[in-house]
Protein backbone atom coordinates (compact mmCIF):
# COMPACT_ATOMS: atom_id res chain seq x y z
CA UNK A 1 0.00 0.00 0.00
CA UNK A 2 0.77 3.43 -0.87
CA UNK A 3 0.48 6.81 0.80
CA UNK A 4 -2.13 7.62 -1.23
CA UNK A 5 -3.93 4.20 -0.81
CA UNK A 6 -3.06 4.43 2.62
CA UNK A 7 -4.83 7.79 3.00
CA UNK A 8 -8.06 6.87 1.14
CA UNK A 9 -8.69 4.73 3.84
CA UNK A 10 -8.68 7.41 6.41
CA UNK A 11 -11.63 9.56 7.56
CA UNK A 12 -10.64 13.10 8.78
CA UNK A 13 -13.60 13.71 11.56
CA UNK A 14 -14.37 16.91 13.39
CA UNK A 15 -17.81 15.75 15.35
CA UNK A 16 -17.17 17.18 18.53
CA UNK A 17 -20.10 19.76 19.58
CA UNK A 18 -18.27 23.13 19.17
CA UNK A 19 -17.55 22.06 15.78
CA UNK A 20 -17.70 25.52 13.90
CA UNK A 21 -17.83 26.12 9.93
CA UNK A 22 -14.52 27.40 9.91
CA UNK A 23 -13.36 23.96 11.37
CA UNK A 24 -15.17 21.96 9.16
CA UNK A 25 -13.38 23.73 5.99
CA UNK A 26 -10.32 23.06 8.19
CA UNK A 27 -11.05 19.60 7.73
CA UNK A 28 -12.20 19.26 4.26
CA UNK A 29 -8.98 21.48 3.09
CA UNK A 30 -7.16 19.01 4.91
CA UNK A 31 -8.91 16.36 3.34
CA UNK A 32 -8.71 16.87 -0.24
CA UNK A 33 -4.72 18.44 0.31
CA UNK A 34 -3.85 14.48 1.61
CA UNK A 35 -6.27 12.57 0.02
CA UNK A 36 -8.66 11.76 2.27
CA UNK A 37 -12.07 11.47 2.99
CA UNK A 38 -14.28 13.68 5.74
CA UNK A 39 -16.81 12.76 8.35
CA UNK A 40 -18.55 16.30 9.38
CA UNK A 41 -21.53 17.20 10.93
CA UNK A 42 -24.91 17.24 9.10
CA UNK A 43 -25.88 20.63 9.88
CA UNK A 44 -22.89 21.83 7.95
CA UNK A 45 -23.49 19.33 4.90
CA UNK A 46 -24.45 22.15 2.90
CA UNK A 47 -22.10 23.36 0.22
CA UNK A 48 -19.60 20.47 1.58
CA UNK A 49 -19.71 18.82 -1.90
CA UNK A 50 -19.24 21.79 -4.12
CA UNK A 51 -16.72 23.43 -1.38
CA UNK A 52 -13.80 19.86 -1.46
CA UNK A 53 -15.52 18.57 -4.92
CA UNK A 54 -12.85 15.05 -4.49
CA UNK A 55 -13.82 14.32 -1.35
CA UNK A 56 -15.54 11.38 -0.18
CA UNK A 57 -17.72 13.30 2.84
CA UNK A 58 -19.76 11.15 5.65
CA UNK A 59 -21.58 12.40 8.26
CA UNK A 60 -23.64 11.09 11.39
CA UNK A 61 -27.09 9.39 11.93
CA UNK A 62 -28.55 8.82 15.32
CA UNK A 63 -25.80 10.19 16.82
CA UNK A 64 -23.70 10.19 19.38
CA UNK A 65 -25.87 7.58 21.00
CA UNK A 66 -28.61 6.09 18.73
CA UNK A 67 -31.75 6.26 21.30
CA UNK A 68 -33.25 8.82 18.48
CA UNK A 69 -36.84 7.08 17.02
CA UNK A 70 -36.10 4.78 13.58
CA UNK A 71 -38.33 7.77 11.85
CA UNK A 72 -36.08 9.96 13.18
CA UNK A 73 -33.18 8.13 11.88
CA UNK A 74 -34.28 7.42 8.35
CA UNK A 75 -35.01 11.24 8.17
CA UNK A 76 -31.27 12.09 9.03
CA UNK A 77 -30.58 9.77 6.81
CA UNK A 78 -32.24 11.34 3.83
CA UNK A 79 -31.84 14.88 4.80
CA UNK A 80 -28.49 13.90 4.49
CA UNK A 81 -28.22 12.54 0.98
CA UNK A 82 -30.51 14.85 -0.43
CA UNK A 83 -27.99 17.45 1.21
CA UNK A 84 -25.16 15.40 -0.21
CA UNK A 85 -23.39 13.44 2.01
CA UNK A 86 -21.75 10.59 0.29
CA UNK A 87 -21.82 7.67 3.14
CA UNK A 88 -23.40 7.43 6.54
CA UNK A 89 -22.21 6.31 9.97
CA UNK A 90 -25.14 5.41 12.05
CA UNK A 91 -25.23 4.64 15.62
CA UNK A 92 -26.54 1.40 16.71
CA UNK A 93 -29.32 1.73 19.70
CA UNK A 94 -27.29 0.20 22.41
CA UNK A 95 -29.83 -0.01 24.76
CA UNK A 96 -32.57 -2.41 22.81
CA UNK A 97 -29.19 -4.26 22.39
CA UNK A 98 -28.54 -5.01 25.84
CA UNK A 99 -32.00 -5.43 26.37
CA UNK A 100 -31.99 -8.12 23.78
CA UNK A 101 -34.44 -6.81 21.37
CA UNK A 102 -32.37 -7.86 18.27
CA UNK A 103 -34.83 -7.72 15.53
CA UNK A 104 -35.24 -3.64 17.10
CA UNK A 105 -31.68 -3.18 16.35
CA UNK A 106 -31.66 -5.03 13.45
CA UNK A 107 -35.06 -3.05 11.84
CA UNK A 108 -33.82 0.25 13.14
CA UNK A 109 -30.64 -0.15 11.32
CA UNK A 110 -32.67 -1.48 8.17
CA UNK A 111 -34.72 1.49 7.62
CA UNK A 112 -32.04 3.71 7.47
CA UNK A 113 -30.14 1.13 5.05
CA UNK A 114 -33.26 1.54 2.52
CA UNK A 115 -33.46 4.87 2.99
CA UNK A 116 -30.64 5.80 1.18
CA UNK A 117 -28.63 4.50 -1.84
CA UNK A 118 -25.20 4.80 -0.13
CA UNK A 119 -22.92 3.43 1.73
CA UNK A 120 -23.85 3.15 5.59
CA UNK A 121 -21.65 2.40 8.65
CA UNK A 122 -23.06 1.12 12.18
CA UNK A 123 -21.00 1.99 14.93
CA UNK A 124 -21.39 -0.26 18.00
CA UNK A 125 -19.73 1.56 20.43
CA UNK A 126 -17.94 -1.06 21.49
CA UNK A 127 -16.57 0.51 24.90
CA UNK A 128 -20.07 0.21 26.03
CA UNK A 129 -20.97 -3.89 24.91
CA UNK A 130 -19.30 -7.50 25.69
CA UNK A 131 -17.81 -9.50 23.23
CA UNK A 132 -21.15 -11.51 22.93
CA UNK A 133 -22.82 -8.36 22.92
CA UNK A 134 -20.24 -6.81 20.14
CA UNK A 135 -20.83 -10.17 17.82
CA UNK A 136 -24.84 -9.64 18.40
CA UNK A 137 -24.18 -5.85 17.04
CA UNK A 138 -22.60 -7.30 14.34
CA UNK A 139 -24.78 -9.83 13.31
CA UNK A 140 -27.88 -6.96 12.98
CA UNK A 141 -25.96 -4.52 10.79
CA UNK A 142 -25.11 -7.75 9.08
CA UNK A 143 -28.62 -9.01 8.88
CA UNK A 144 -30.10 -5.42 8.48
CA UNK A 145 -27.97 -4.90 4.76
CA UNK A 146 -25.34 -2.45 6.57
CA UNK A 147 -21.76 -1.76 4.17
CA UNK A 148 -19.64 -1.62 7.34
CA UNK A 149 -19.21 -1.42 11.16
CA UNK A 150 -17.28 0.94 13.56
CA UNK A 151 -16.14 0.54 16.69
CA UNK A 152 -16.81 3.97 18.57
CA UNK A 153 -18.46 7.29 18.32
CA UNK A 154 -15.90 8.61 20.07
CA UNK A 155 -18.34 9.79 23.14
CA UNK A 156 -17.55 6.86 25.10
CA UNK A 157 -14.88 5.98 27.15
CA UNK A 158 -12.80 3.86 25.01
CA UNK A 159 -12.57 3.96 21.94
CA UNK A 160 -10.71 1.17 18.56
CA UNK A 161 -8.98 -1.76 19.68
CA UNK A 162 -7.07 -4.12 17.94
CA UNK A 163 -9.02 -7.09 19.10
CA UNK A 164 -12.45 -5.51 18.71
CA UNK A 165 -11.34 -5.00 14.89
CA UNK A 166 -10.20 -8.66 14.63
CA UNK A 167 -13.59 -9.92 16.21
CA UNK A 168 -16.00 -7.18 13.77
CA UNK A 169 -13.95 -8.30 10.64
CA UNK A 170 -15.51 -11.67 10.88
CA UNK A 171 -19.07 -9.93 9.57
CA UNK A 172 -18.64 -6.85 7.97
CA UNK A 173 -15.82 -4.56 6.47
CA UNK A 174 -15.04 -2.29 9.86
CA UNK A 175 -14.26 1.50 10.37
CA UNK A 176 -11.80 1.76 13.19
CA UNK A 177 -12.79 5.04 15.10
CA UNK A 178 -11.72 6.45 18.42
CA UNK A 179 -8.94 7.50 19.94
CA UNK A 180 -6.36 6.68 16.86
CA UNK A 181 -3.69 9.39 16.72
CA UNK A 182 -0.47 8.03 14.87
CA UNK A 183 0.05 6.11 12.05
CA UNK A 184 1.21 3.42 14.19
CA UNK A 185 -1.51 3.14 15.38
CA UNK A 186 -3.97 3.22 12.60
CA UNK A 187 -1.79 0.46 10.96
CA UNK A 188 -2.14 -1.57 13.48
CA UNK A 189 -5.98 -1.40 13.23
CA UNK A 190 -5.42 -1.90 9.40
CA UNK A 191 -3.40 -4.59 10.10
CA UNK A 192 -5.97 -6.20 12.59
CA UNK A 193 -8.34 -5.97 9.56
CA UNK A 194 -9.61 -2.30 9.36
CA UNK A 195 -10.95 -1.40 5.96
CA UNK A 196 -11.14 2.08 7.35
CA UNK A 197 -10.23 4.58 10.12
CA UNK A 198 -11.74 7.66 11.98
CA UNK A 199 -9.99 9.90 13.37
CA UNK A 200 -9.64 13.89 14.29
CA UNK A 201 -5.93 13.58 13.85
CA UNK A 202 -5.78 12.33 9.97
CA UNK A 203 -3.28 15.03 9.10
CA UNK A 204 -0.63 13.06 11.75
CA UNK A 205 -1.26 9.84 10.75
CA UNK A 206 -0.80 10.13 6.98
CA UNK A 207 1.95 12.30 7.78
CA UNK A 208 3.26 9.54 9.73
CA UNK A 209 3.28 7.10 6.73
CA UNK A 210 7.04 5.71 6.65
CA UNK A 211 8.77 7.09 3.57
CA UNK A 212 9.94 4.91 0.88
Amino acid sequence: MDRSEFAARIDHTVLGPTTTPADVRRVLEEAAEYGMNACIPPCYLDGAAEYATDVTVATVVGFPHGQHSTAAKHGEAVDAWQRGADELDMVLNVGRLKAGDDDAVSRDIAEVVAAVPIPVKVIIETALLTDAEKRRACEAAADAGADFVKTSTGFADGGAAVADVELMAEYLPVKASGGIGSYEEANAMLDAGAERIGASSGVEIVEGFPDE
